[in-house]
């Protein structure tokens, strides 16, 4: 584990490869699981202001539960989480012509037709965030659906810290991620001299 200002990250994130491979999980990470995207009270109030934007490029299914119990619940462990469509999809998603699942929030930030981006808790996937008293706990979050993105981070030499660089600046800032790569310089450094002991 290491520790920068007041979070903790786990050695996994340092060291092991990911690079999201859409083509072979098809955004299966929206549509499986056991609850929606966990979201901030603020991400929330940003999402409730922008409904009107995107309303019409949510599915039929979507907007119903969308109006019958909102954009968001608390799932049993308490958090607040985007609605999900029978047990299944995130209501922001879409699915383009290969099938692929995809977030309406985000093509619409993309197009500029918003300002809001899809929640952090999305965006920093595979890595899931946690309260530990005044720290927030840096994870990675291993899924065998996230296979094909493993094989392909290991193939191309990309880390988790490295594959996250945005959404890593989008919630923690870009200085404390300059102290996650000299951190990983340190840890890289360490091992490569441990290894080369007699």
């Amino acid at each position: 584990m290491i520790q920068i200002r007041d979070t903790i990250l786990s050695d996994d994130i340092f060291e092991e490869h990911f690079i999201c491979n859409l083509t072979k999980c098809k955004g299966a990470c929206c549509v499986e699981g056991d609850s929606g995207a966990p979201l901030e009270r603020k991400e929330f109030e940003q999402i409730q202001s922008i409904l009107p934007e995107i309303w019409d490029d949510l599915s039929p299914a979507a907007k119903a539960l969308i109006e019958e119990q909102g954009i968001a619940y608390t799932d049993y462990d308490g958090e607040l989480v985007t609605s999900i469509i029978n047990g299944r999809e995130c209501v922001f998603t879409y699915f383009d012509a290969d099938g692929t699942c995809k977030c309406s929030i985000e093509r619409a930030w993309r197009e500029g037709r918003i300002r809001v981006q899809k929640p952090v808790s999305c965006h920093l996937y595979p890595i899931r965030l946690q309260k530990l008293g005044e720290y927030t706990a840096l994870n990675y979050n291993r899924w065998s659906i996230c296979k094909p993105a493993v094989k392909l981070g290991r193939s191309e030499g990309v880390k988790i810290y490295e594959f996250l660089r945005e959404p890593l600046i989008r919630r923690f800032g870009e200085e404390w991620y300059n102290e996650v790569c000299e951190a990983a310089k340190l840890l890289e450094e360490e091992k490569n001299a441990t290894c080369g002991e007699p």
